[in-house]
């Protein structure tokens, strides 16, 4: 191969990266090995129609070039190699685009990943229960009555509802509401402490460890259920959020933006389902039902007079009528003049596996085989 002057490699056409071509041009002069290489390309390539100069293909034409006919020049070399920059440039654009976007959602990812493993790791869940439930409870009194409101514009009824929804408490508000001199803080810390005596009364009722269990359980599952529904209502966000370039705004701007409501949202509505579950669980422990003892209903044959005597078995201590399997097979008196009357003859006549001959029921080897 070298006599014949080394690797010739023909390119059909001209890449979006350089960094192909030059890889290409690498394998004809390996280690100093003498080679060529050489690129032949169509005025009608996508690198050219789309990416060259708005000039390129007019000069071209004007020539009255023949069809066939090569063009070689530097110029055009030259309007190859920036066609190639400007694709590699966009190129980048977006693989840096792609990477910005994964970041939200890594951070986000790592605050989710480290409240798991917080939640799995502890022993005592008792304080995480308690801050969701007040902060559960502030935001419904927050939405029902407006900071610099007046009494006669809070909605009573939204609240009472709300309550109930999700405490699942039946509390006078219309009346606490109606008294004077009744503020949103007050009317927070009597639905909070009703709402810690209600959850006080139903960890009474199991053990400290079996409760942290189910706490355990339960913050878990909402966690992975609204994460789970976050990641798709982002994934479906970062379709459109390319529209916002035409209202000029940044897209990655207005994406993050975007992402860190939807984040907050998520973490509300975690807090508001974990202290939904719990204001409605019952839950009750039960001892599990020992298995009950088969009855085995059989029967016995007599192998002297062929009666079944199964009603003069008695089943014993437990209650049951045990009696033996059916026999395998009874006296037959052909098999016992065979063989002969006397067991001490069998032997090496009877297989140890077959029904010994004399009907107990039991394998010769069980019975009269028996060493």
């Amino acid at each position: 191969m070298l006599d014949a002057g080394g690797l010739f490699v023909v390119g059909t056409e001209r890449h979006e990266s350089r960094r192909i071509d030059n890889q290409l041009r690498g394998r004809s002069g390996r280690q100093g090995d003498p080679g060529r290489s050489k690129f032949y390309l169509c005025l009608e390539d996508d690198l050219l129609r789309i990416f060259g100069p708005d000039t390129l293909f007019a000069k071209m034409m004007n020539n009255n070039l023949e069809d066939g006919e090569a063009i070689g020049s530097r110029w055009l070399s030259k309007a190859i190699e920036t066609a190639q920059k400007k694709v590699e440039a966009r190129n980048y654009d977006i693989r840096k685009q792609v990477v910005e976007y994964d970041d939200v959602m890594n951070d986000q990812r790592k605050v989710i990943y480290e409240q798991r493993e917080d939640i799995m790791d502890a022993d005592d869940l008792d304080d995480v229960i308690i801050d969701m439930r007040a902060e559960t409870v502030n935001m419904l009194v927050a939405d029902a009555c407006p900071p610099e409101t007046y009494p006669e514009q809070w909605d009573k009824d939204g609240l009472q509802n709300r309550v109930r929804e999700v405490l699942n408490l039946e509390l006078p508000i219309l009346e606490w509401c109606a008294e004077e001199g009744i503020d949103p803080d007050a009317l927070d810390t009597r639905i909070l402490a009703a709402a810690e005596a209600a959850l006080a009364e139903k960890c009474a009722q199991i053990e400290p460890d079996d409760w942290n269990q189910v706490v355990k359980s339960i913050l878990l599952q909402s966690l992975d259920h609204h994460w789970k529904e976050h990641l798709a209502t982002l994934d479906a966000l970062r379709q459109v959020i390319h529209l916002r370039a035409y209202a000029q705004k940044t897209p990655i701007n207005e994406y993050k933006r975007e992402a860190f409501g939807l984040f907050e949202r998520m973490l509300v509505a975690i807090r508001e389902n974990v202290t939904q579950v719990l204001s409605y669980i019952q839950l009750t422990f039960e001892q599990p039902e020992l298995p009950k003892m088969p009855d085995f209903i059989t029967t016995h044959i007599d192998p002297l007079t062929g009666e079944d005597d199964s009603a003069d078995i008695d089943g014993g201590d437990l209650g049951l009528v045990t009696t033996r399997l059916p026999p395998l097979q009874m006296v037959q008196p052909d098999m016992v003049d065979e063989l002969g009357e006397d067991p001490a003859d069998w032997e090496g006549q009877v297989s140890r596996n077959a029904p010994c001959p004399c009907g107990s029921g039991q394998k010769y080897k069980h019975c009269h085989g028996a060493l």
